[in-house]
């Protein structure tokens, strides 16, 4: 099914999805990147989770042009499940699943800083199946098809390995975000050999793990807008990802908290283990 889909289904369209991905952000994100006026950002959840008009504004080009390229899929996107948390259960569905976070590291962007991207993945029925990560402040654009490798601007990447010695470089999530428990679980991090730090946008900490730049993460929340993309370019560029638990991550939800992508199977059973896994 899931080969027949990427076949028959999905086929050429992965140029065409990476050009909607553009066309959105030349049209409603980098107008607005070190333009925005103070009543265009919001506090959704307090002051370190903010919405854009930008963030809106692209969600809905991409919700149009992705369910027109695709017709029958539907959209999980960050900001529609803010407004109707009802609309994550379609990641469990039978439709496939276009999950968008249309500027990731909206923090950064807030900021003027250029370290933020648009991300896009199509699950059919919690696996994923493709994914865009396109940082346009960057020019950087991202691109994993499953079983088919993982390419950065045309270009294979591989994750590769860490080399042998070498202090683990570990992106972690934001203290601002985490509960006290998960801040005991990422102090385990805190160790010889190892040297964690917060992540900023997670779409390019996972794209740093898989050019190699980065060893690994250690993230402590599950919304699929953020992961999806990065976890599916990791494993193509040849990393994998494991909860605490040592299980795979569930785009669908239910994980075991935190959980790691990481270079290699080594490097991400280091993690785990520092995390507190068994």
């Amino acid at each position: 099914m899931i080969e027949d889909f990427l076949e028959h289904v999905l086929g050429g369209r992965t140029t065409e999805v990476e050009e909607a991905v553009r066309k959105a952000a030349a049209a409603e994100i980098m107008p607005r990147f070190r333009q925005l006026a103070t009543h265009e950002i919001v506090e959704k959840n307090g002051p370190h989770d903010l919405v854009t008009v930008a963030d809106r504004a692209a969600e809905a080009h991409l919700t149009a042009s992705l369910t027109a390229l695709l017709p029958g899929s539907v959209v999980v996107g960050e900001e529609a499940v803010h407004a109707d948390p009802s609309v994550y259960e379609a990641l469990r569905g039978e439709a496939p699943v276009w999950i968008v976070d249309p500027v990731d590291g909206t923090r950064q962007f807030v900021h003027g800083d250029p370290g933020f991207c648009t991300l896009v993945a199509l699950a059919l029925r919690g696996e994923l199946l493709a994914s865009w990560t396109y940082a346009p402040a960057l020019d950087e654009m991202a691109i994993a098809v499953r079983g088919r490798g993982a390419t950065l601007n045309g270009q294979p990447i591989r994750s590769g390995s860490p080399a042998p010695g070498a202090v683990l470089r570990v992106a972690t999530s934001h203290p601002d975000y985490t509960t006290p428990d998960q801040k005991r679980a990422l102090h385990g991090l805190r160790a010889d050999g190892v040297a964690p730090r917060p992540c900023g946008s997670a779409g390019l900490e996972y794209l740093s793990v898989a050019r190699g730049d980065l060893d690994g993460t250690a993230f402590s929340w599950e919304y699929a807008w953020d992961h999806a993309a990065g976890l599916l370019l990791v494993a193509e560029a040849g990393g994998t990802q494991t909860t605490v638990a040592g299980e795979p991550f569930r785009v669908t939800g239910g994980n075991a908290l935190p959980f790691t992508a990481a270079r290699d199977a080594a490097t991400a059973e280091r993690i785990r283990g520092l995390l507190g896994g068994a």
